[in-house]
């Protein structure tokens, strides 16, 4: 239903104020629900985001180090696309309508100012699952720059990392149990298999360290990404990168395969390698040695491997 066209009341609130949102729908329109809300009634487009909630379930919408305040598009299922609420905050400006930030998204609201897309580069996609922790899907993530309030430190898990990352390819230890699930979906807790991994990759490290070998793993930020991966072992001195998986099943080989292609590509390395909790059948042995990927499983109290010469 179009809302009836009234005598657009007086823009007063500054950032920082606090409103009821039925008041402030009441006085300039737009959408009583969701978290965009066009304006039929006054020039506007209200946005309204809780990062705490947002977190949770992969949505960063907050400060990041560009300056700009990203915030996740409206869409709660399949991959979101550029409609609606989503087209009102790309076009605001050639509709000529201002674009107004909010925290909160229903009872009392905090206005935290007034924002415009950035022209330059207004947004980007990111992956982030469905509503009730479904599939992941396309997001798209609008960089918005403040007109009336100065930019402020990143708040949000991944604008701290981003924030403090000093390089797109940093060394970690293997302690830090960062993941890139732990980014995408933080709400989700990690399966069985991917506890295993952790174990496994932990003995395959003093393994290595038995034989006088260090090992580490990477954190990467590709270019125009906006989400980390993580590399789970590399030991530099035997040019190994490896990728552990905690059940030795054809999904789970084939994940592998794809993600050492995906590392290799930052990361020096001689060998890239799929370390496993047992011997896989034959088949998948194949799989492994036409993509070129060593298959690394743990024998008695030392490892065995379809190229020997990778191991100490």
């Amino acid at each position: 239903m179009t809302e009836m066209a009234t005598p657009a009341a007086e823009w007063t609130l500054k950032p920082g104020d606090k409103i009821e949102r039925k008041e402030l729908h009441s006085a300039f329109g737009g959408r009583t629900q969701g978290g965009i809300g066009p304006s039929a009634k006054t020039p506007n487009v209200f946005v309204f985001t809780d990062p705490v909630a947002g977190e949770k379930h992969g949505y960063y919408d907050d400060w990041m180090p560009d300056g700009c305040f990203h915030y996740s598009g409206e869409g709660q299922y399949g991959d979101q696309r550029m409609i609606s609420g989503n087209a009102s905050i790309l076009n605001h400006q050639a509709e000529g309508r201002a674009l107004r930030v909010f925290q909160g998204a229903r009872g009392t609201v905090t206005y935290r100012g007034e924002f415009v897309i950035d022209q330059a580069n207004p947004w980007y996609e990111a992956d982030a699952p469905e509503t009730n922790d479904g599939p992941l899907r396309k997001v798209i993530v609008f960089r918005l720059k403040p007109v009336d309030t100065a930019p402020k430190k990143p708040a949000t898990k991944l604008g701290r990392l981003l924030d403090s990352a000093p390089s797109p390819l940093e060394e970690l230890p293997l302690e830090r149990n960062e993941t890139e699930k732990s980014f995408v979906n933080p709400n989700r807790e990690p399966y069985e298999a991917e506890r295993k991994e952790g174990r496994l990759v932990l003995a395959f490290a003093e393994y290595l360290t038995s034989k006088g070998n260090e090992s580490c793993r990477h954190r990467i930020l590709p270019d125009d990404e906006s989400r980390p991966l993580f590399t789970d072992l590399y030991c530099e001195q035997l040019g190994l990168l490896v990728e552990a998986k905690g059940s030795v099943t054809r999904e789970n080989v084939r994940m592998a395969i794809g993600q050492l292609a995906d590392y290799s590509r930052f990361i020096d390395h001689a060998t890239r390698a799929i370390l496993l909790p047992s011997q896989p059948r034959k088949d998948l042995l194949k799989l492994a040695e036409s993509q070129g990927c060593v298959v690394i499983w743990p024998e008695g109290k030392s490892y065995a491997s379809t190229n020997p010469t990778t191991l100490p």
